[in-house]
């Protein structure tokens, strides 16, 4: 039987056990046991496969699938899928959103310390593209019981690109690898919430079911811890503090240390000490910023 899953994740059903379960996913080898996995931190669900014995199969496969896909991952797949491009296609163990020759495409809403094993499997042999999206705009729908719309509010919340860096501190050096891109889809997006009174205590008794996207607005793309400059906003002191950071960028001191880490971190920029402020940061000279 398949060993207990790690922190976070629990076995939702084996599949195998009923005619709807197997045409889900597909009749598993005879010898093979295929399990659906929940991950209620990241909301997806994982197919995983392992032999009677309890060994993993030779033929595992990991990723999303579209096996409860949600619609802001499916919509964004879409968006960026070519002619041509292989979707959800099966790699060294792992199911890739798009295959673009040597190209694989990620999308990741949220959590990329996820990510962490497909990478160090599959980025030295390909390049790969992970996708974040970031809500510049965002519209607020509540449902009643019955799943109608009873309102919709433009939510005074809009994202930056910076934002990314939120999930980006889980492994901000990988810009660094020459197969590493990283590229935030600013978009608008829809915020479906619904009644649960239980659980919606912090949102007016409503929670929040999924996102739907509404349109891209714009993308930006980052394949080198230099193009992480393009984050900081202008006229910020040299040196700089976190404070000077989040007070430039309009957010929050919380956010302006997650991207001052990652510009360290990767290597952007440097720490020359630190003052009764916070640590200070230097910026690259002219000559270094290419």
């Amino acid at each position: 039987m398949p060993s207990e899953p790690e922190p976070g994740l629990h076995w939702l059903i084996q599949v195998g056990a009923t005619t709807d379960q197997i045409a889900t996913v597909g009749d598993p080898p005879k010898n093979l046991v295929q399990t659906v996995v929940r991950d209620d931190v990241h909301h997806e669900n994982t197919v995983r496969e392992h032999r009677v014995d309890g060994s993993a199969g030779d033929g595992a496969v990991t990723g999303i699938g579209s096996l409860n896909e949600k619609p802001l991952h499916a919509a964004l797949k879409e968006w960026y899928r070519q002619e041509g491009d292989q979707v959800e296609a099966p790699l060294d163990g792992f199911v890739v959103d798009l295959v673009r020759g040597d190209l694989l495409i990620e999308i990741q809403t949220r959590g990329f310390s996820a990510m962490r094993r497909k990478f160090d499997r599959l980025l030295d042999a390909h390049t790969i593209r992970l996708v974040h999206p970031v809500a510049a705009m965002k519209w607020i729908v509540k449902l009643d019981d019955a799943g109608h719309e009873v309102s919709r509010k433009r939510s005074p919340k809009r994202g930056i690109a910076a934002d990314v860096c939120g999930e980006l501190v889980s492994f901000p050096s990988l810009l660094s690898h020459p197969n590493f891109e990283l590229e935030v889809a600013l978009v608008e997006e829809e915020e479906i919430r619904r009644p649960d009174a239980k659980k919606g205590w912090r949102r007016g008794g409503f929670v929040i079911e999924e996102r739907r996207l509404v349109d891209v607005v714009e993308t930006v793309a980052f394949d080198s811890p230099q193009a992480l400059l393009g984050l900081l906003p202008d006229g910020l002191p040299d040196p700089f503090t976190t404070a000077d950071l989040a007070d430039g960028l309009g957010r929050s001191r919380h956010l302006g240390r997650e991207v001052a880490y990652c510009l360290r971190v990767s290597g952007a920029v440097a720490t020359i000490g630190r003052d009764k402020r916070g640590i200070l940061y230097r910026l690259p000279g002219p000559g270094q910023q290419e």
